[in-house]
């Protein structure tokens, strides 16, 4: 009996080179790629999203590229269902499916069951199948995003003070999505993903892993190289004509909702890293350009599979550091045995509080998370309002202090 095709996920940062591993494996393997890429499942703006170009997608199938108007909004749950169901045809083909990130929390809904979905027929977990759903206005999650942040997050206090607590007041969409859950399911989205934990194959990140053992494969690098190779590839972008590409969407899509005062950056194509920098461009002619990186923050648990890290740093020694280990690790899960390579080893701290909110009078910021409190501690915009404050009490107490001068004896 024959081994089941195993699931193959490459993460990494953006320009890193996901895109050209994903190539040389499915050729080598006979798989078929399937992008993670929030913003690359829309028609246009090719450059920008930096999508494999048409010679590429020869070499190779690709899935999930340019099939959604620009205008439609696409959730992780739509995502999740057409792509679980591109991946079940590829492996019943006898194909591997090479996932390629990407957006974390769209892989994130392929490996683990994390997501509750409150449309009926959709692919649900356990959990969801048991509460069922009710009936809601399809664009329901929209309407809530037109409420004021303030109102919207004192409504999803009241129902479910719990997940109230783990998110940003200012968080609109998340904040959306969970009263969405409540108004649609009739149970808080905090109770529903409890549950999913608690699930036979659950843990602290969520519900069950999909796929019993996936090759998860994370090209990384030292971060001044990768400073570099973004900005070449800004440049670059801008050599093929990412402005021109820019402007012609704006005159196809945006220049109508801009002059109807509606143009909206939170939804479809819209959100596009980099998008939002050149709307000064595209209305005023001034050139920018903008950095663009995304870097791999899942952490560990146990209901995490094994990552195996392949160096990208120097790109010309390719085939030893990243493509031939990445080869062996790839064919000792389809012969069933353990990789000779050993996979990433990343401290953790079962007692960290991802979650744990705090608040920052000094900076007026809501913190989520103890490591991002850490970090904001350490930031430049709290060390400046830290110095300011010193400054402001050290210029208080010397104005406070009374004036003893007259007091002191003069000499005779």
């Amino acid at each position: 009996m024959s081994l089941p095709r195993p699931l193959v996920v490459i993460l990494g940062a953006t320009g890193c080179g996901k895109s050209r591993l994903a190539l040389e494996l499915g050729r080598r393997f006979a798989g078929e790629i399937v992008s993670a890429d929030s913003m690359q499942v829309y028609k246009g703006l090719d450059i920008i999203t930096n999508k494999v170009t048409h010679e590429e997608q020869q070499l190779c199938t690709h899935h999930m590229i340019s099939f959604l108007d620009p205008l439609v909004s696409y959730s992780v749950v739509d995502f999740r269902n057409k792509a679980l169901s591109v991946i079940e045809d590829i492996v019943d083909r006898q194909k591997i499916p090479i996932i390629v990130g990407g957006t974390n929390y769209y892989i994130e809904s392929l490996l683990w069951k994390v997501l509750v979905d409150t449309k009926e027929g959709g692919i649900c977990s356990a959990t969801d199948r048991r509460v069922g759903s009710r009936t809601s206005s399809p664009n329901r999650k929209e309407e809530l995003e037109k409420l004021d942040c303030q109102e919207l997050y004192k409504q999803l206090a009241e129902v479910d003070p719990e997940m109230a607590e783990k998110l940003h007041p200012h968080d609109k969409r998340k904040v959306a999505r969970s009263l969405q859950v409540y108004e649609e399911v009739g149970v808080p989205h905090s109770k529903l993903l409890l549950q999913q934990c608690q699930e036979e194959g659950g843990g602290p990140l969520g519900g069950a892993l999909r796929f019993p053992r996936p090759c998860i494969l994370w090209l990384h690098t030292d971060l001044p190289v990768l400073d570099k190779r973004l900005d070449l590839r800004v440049e670059n972008m801008l050599a093929a004509g990412l402005l021109e590409e820019l402007n012609g969407f704006h005159t196809l899509y945006n220049q109508q909702k801009i002059a109807e005062n509606s143009q909206d950056y939170q939804h479809g194509v819209f959100q596009s890293i980099g998008f939002k920098e050149f709307h000064e461009y595209l209305t005023s002619n001034n050139s920018c350009s903008e950095t663009r990186k995304k870097l791999l923050t899942q952490g560990p648990g146990p209901n995490v599979p094994p990552v195996y890290g392949l160096d990208v740093t120097d790109v010309s020694q390719w085939d030893e550091s990243v493509l031939q280990p990445a080869v062996q690790i790839l064919e000792s899960f389809l012969k069933g045995e353990e990789p000779a390579v050993q996979p990433l080893t990343m401290e953790y701290d079962q007692y960290e509080g991802k979650r744990n909110r705090r608040v920052c009078e000094l900076c007026d910021k809501i913190i989520l998370g103890d490591r991002e409190w850490k970090a904001h501690l350490k930031s430049k915009n709290h060390q400046y309002h830290l110095k300011r404050k010193k400054k402001a009490e050290t210029h208080f107490c010397t104005q406070s202090s009374p004036d003893t001068s007259e007091n002191i004896p003069q000499d005779s």
